[in-house]
């Protein structure tokens, strides 16, 4: 089983390296980041959880751990990334079953952290 925790903080430790290693495509990546996510017409829960759901569809294990982390920080609840999970399952199918299975494992897992 996968430790979703751990993930995100290896994933943020790797991108503050690469961040050294390549610094002008980390730092407008960050840029972007920051700028995707800020409160606008939605809200930053809202746009992490489209996030989530577009990580799920793409099957990236790394960006599934960082996004529902992300959406849980910024207000999103149980249910709503539930629904995120089961709106990613109509758009990407079957594969979008297994890493939806994988996000309600990273969910659990963060929830508990909290607790």
């Amino acid at each position: 089983m996968k430790d979703y925790p751990k993930r995100y903080k290896e994933i943020v430790s790797l991108m503050k390296e690469m961040g050294g290693e390549i610094p002008e495509t980390m730092t407008a990546f960050s840029q972007l980041h920051q700028s995707g996510i800020a409160e606008g017409s939605l809200k930053q829960s809202v746009k992490e959880l489209i996030a989530l759901g577009i990580a799920i569809t793409v099957r990236c294990d790394g960006c599934i751990a960082f996004h529902v982390h992300d959406a849980l920080e910024s207000g999103a609840n149980h249910a709503e990334i539930l629904e995120t999970i089961g709106v990613a399952i109509l758009m990407g199918g079957g594969p979008s079953v297994v890493y939806g299975c994988e996000a309600l494992e990273a969910l659990k897992q963060f929830e508990a952290k909290r607790n």
